[in-house]
């Protein structure tokens, strides 16, 4: 036993010896196989991993990356060679890529094999429904197959446009591009061309593009179906007074019918979501609000919230208590604190503003809420409340707005100069996790995928997105350049979000702030001495930074210039297309900026309330209010259009100008939400 102790203990020295060895030895093996990629790592990291990761999985994460990144065909196919393997949805998207590949490298035959080897391997996958757009040229029955199957993926769309499908894109698209043509002439062919249930269909596709006199005609005398008919109702409320009279006569019959669902999976309450739209104006017909049903009337916030700002009922208190969940109550709190405020009753506007608590509230209404009540307890000489309030508003809240006013009320502090050529560092766009609660969607995203991710998506979310969904569908937009679409999905969802965390809110926030066409703002900006943010918050207003759109009363493209006013700065005419080119109109619409600062002498309010609705109508506005009680001036503004955009585009101003995770610790506003 004393002789073989030492050497048991040698042995067991040594092979511990061995093991540290071997673990620090294969470390860095490890390190690399734990390695998560995603779109914010280096070309030579990806290239890395690609080459000497001993984990095929890796390896093949690592090539679509770099695929995304490579411009040449070529190099493409090589990067994504042998990397279809195996059963999983990377698999059939890496198959995908190397399909589409081919066809832009004009290898026809490889090509169609890739894609029959890709439907015949993954039938169920979203990326099939490209491999069944491609292959039904040469097989129909697949472009059947694919409608039935993937009825909202894109390429089926592409589809139904490509085959003149109008009643597939009426049922799941009618905003899909090709659609609207299709639509109006499927309703202006023969009656006999189309079945009854057709026309209803159709109807309701061109009610949802605002066409309410088309889908009209489109029925023929037919009476419409009640889905029809709210639909209908809404499009007929944005038209003449003719066409709302004949709306607000719908949705009164639809009120008084019994509930039926919608068609599809979601349900709406037709009565009760008529007495909404109904209920909708700030000051709507009390006789109208009188002929929707007692038994609707009692149940919808919509209609109590109307009543009190009617003056027929007292107990806007009680409204509150019983739905402070509630849009209408949402609403109805800030009405009558407005109404308060701006007659200086401040204790009455505390009160009202503190009926619905911050915290049950979506974050831009409570930073909203927050700033004016304490400004409320400020005017009623209680200035320490007041600050305590302000304080809790810049430590919960992104930068917009209302937390500018709480820190210009607490500090003094003014918005930088405008009328000169410095900006700061633009904020670098940082990569973030979807977070889309669909594993597949939220891996393409990490690997760079952004517009095989869109499309799956839209594969499995056929009808209009909740808030959480509304967040992912903005996020996944804007980063395939649709931040018309993006930026609105995201606004709205901000307003239905409550109880989110920090790193959400952040997150909801830095998604909203896009550095698009930031080289073209910032020479503009230069040229004219305007601070390239002023530009951007205008543009994000105007625009949301699409050059295409043109305004119903004829402003164009990114800064939404008249062509009027751009034919003056330009000293000549200029088409259309040449005030949709970005670089010339943000260069036109800096210069006229610079003009408006140079007349209101760099005060911002007024030159971006002129800016809106001309600088006559914004001088008539100026008074002494304007220098003391500026947040009070604003919400005079008699034009509620310029009202709300004085404040939208003070909001992205400030928003650009501070970090996106001021209002939280940065540790907690960078750590994702769920990590």
């Amino acid at each position: 036993m004393s002789e073989s102790s030492p050497r048991g203990l040698l042995l067991i020295g040594g092979t511990a010896i061995a093991s540290l060895a071997v673990i620090l030895a294969g470390q860095p093996l490890l390190q690399q196989l734990q390695l998560r990629l995603t779109p914010e790592l280096d070309g030579s990291t990806l290239w890395n991993q690609y080459r000497w990761s001993s984990d095929p999985g890796q390896r093949r994460q690592a090539a679509l990356l770099l695929s995304t990144t490579v411009n040449d065909p070529s190099t493409r196919q090589r990067l994504l060679a042998g990397q279809g393997w195996g059963h999983s949805s990377l698999a059939a998207v890496t198959l995908q890529r190397q399909a589409q590949t081919a066809e832009q490298r004009q290898a026809s035959e490889a090509a169609q094999g890739l894609w029959r080897n890709l439907l015949q391997r993954f039938p169920d996958s979203a990326a099939s429904a490209d491999a069944r757009y491609h292959l039904s040229a040469t097989n129909p029955a697949l472009q059947r197959e694919l409608r039935r199957r993937q009825p909202t993926h894109p390429a089926a769309l592409d589809s139904a446009v490509r085959d003149g499908e109008e009643l597939h894109l009426a049922r799941w698209a009618p905003r899909h591009p090709g659609a609207a043509a299709l639509l109006r002439r499927a309703c202006n062919a023969p009656l006999s061309a189309a079945t009854a249930d057709d026309r209803q269909w159709l109807a309701r596709g061109l009610a949802e593009l605002g066409d309410g006199p088309a889908a009209l005609r489109c029925l023929n005398g037919q009476p419409p179906q009640p889905i029809t008919a709210l639909a209908l109702a809404r499009a007929l409320l944005q038209g003449d007074a003719q066409q709302q009279r004949t709306a607000e006569a719908m949705l009164v019959q639809l009120s008084q019918i019994q509930s039926a669902p919608a068609q599809g999976s979601q349900e709406i309450d037709i009565p009760l979501t008529a007495a909404e739209l109904l209920s909708a104006p700030l000051k709507p017909d009390a006789a109208l609000l009188e002929a929707i049903p007692k038994a609707v009337r009692s149940r919808s916030a919509d209609v109590a919230a109307a009543e009190v700002r009617l003056g027929r009922r007292r107990d806007g208190a009680a409204v509150l208590s019983r739905w402070p969940q509630h849009p209408a109550s949402w609403q109805l709190q800030w009405d009558l604190a407005r109404e308060a405020l701006l007659k200086g009753q401040w204790r009455q506007a505390e009160d009202w503003l503190g009926r619905i608590p911050s915290d049950q509230l979506p974050e831009p209404l409570a930073a909203r809420q927050q700033f004016w009540l304490g400004l409320a307890i400020a005017k009623q000489g209680r200035p320490q409340a007041a600050a305590d309030i302000w304080k809790r508003l810049l430590a919960e809240h992104p930068p917009g707005f209302y937390t500018w006013r709480a820190e210009h009320r607490l500090r003094g502090t003014p918005l930088p100069a405008l009328v000169t050529a410095t900006s700061s560092a633009p904020e670098l766009d940082t990569w973030q996790p979807l977070q889309s609660g669909d594993q597949e969607v939220d891996e393409l995203w990490r690997l760079g995928l952004v517009k095989t991710a869109l499309e799956t998506w839209q594969s499995r979310h056929p009808q209009p997105p909740n808030a959480n969904e509304g967040v992912v569908e903005g996020r996944l937009r804007l980063a395939n350049g649709d931040s018309w679409n993006g930026l609105e999905r995201l606004w709205r969802a901000s307003l239905r979000l409550v109880s989110d965390d920090c790193s959400t809110r952040t997150l909801v926030h830095r998604s909203q702030q896009p550095q698009t066409f930031l080289n073209y703002l910032s020479a503009a900006g230069q040229e004219a001495s305007v601070r390239r943010e002023l530009l951007q918050a205008i543009a994000k207003q105007e625009s949301r930074f699409s050059p295409g759109v043109a305004s119903p009363v004829g402003a164009i493209g990114l800064m939404q210039l008249m062509p009027e006013t751009a034919a003056e700065l330009a000293g000549a005419p200029l088409s259309k297309a040449a005030l949709q080119e970005p670089r010339a109109n943000a260069r036109l619409g800096a210069r006229y900026l610079a003009q408006l600062l140079r007349q209101w002498q760099g005060n911002a309010w007024l030159a971006i309330a002129s800016y809106n609705a001309g600088p006559g109508a914004a001088g008539r506005w100026r008074n002494e209010e304007l220098t003391r009680d500026p947040e009070l001036w604003v919400e005079r503004i008699p034009y509620p259009e310029t009202r709300l955009y004085t404040k939208k585009v003070l909001g992205n101003l400030w928003a650009y100008l501070k970090p996106a995770d001021q209002g939280c610790t940065r540790s907690e506003a960078l750590r994702p939400p769920g990590d």
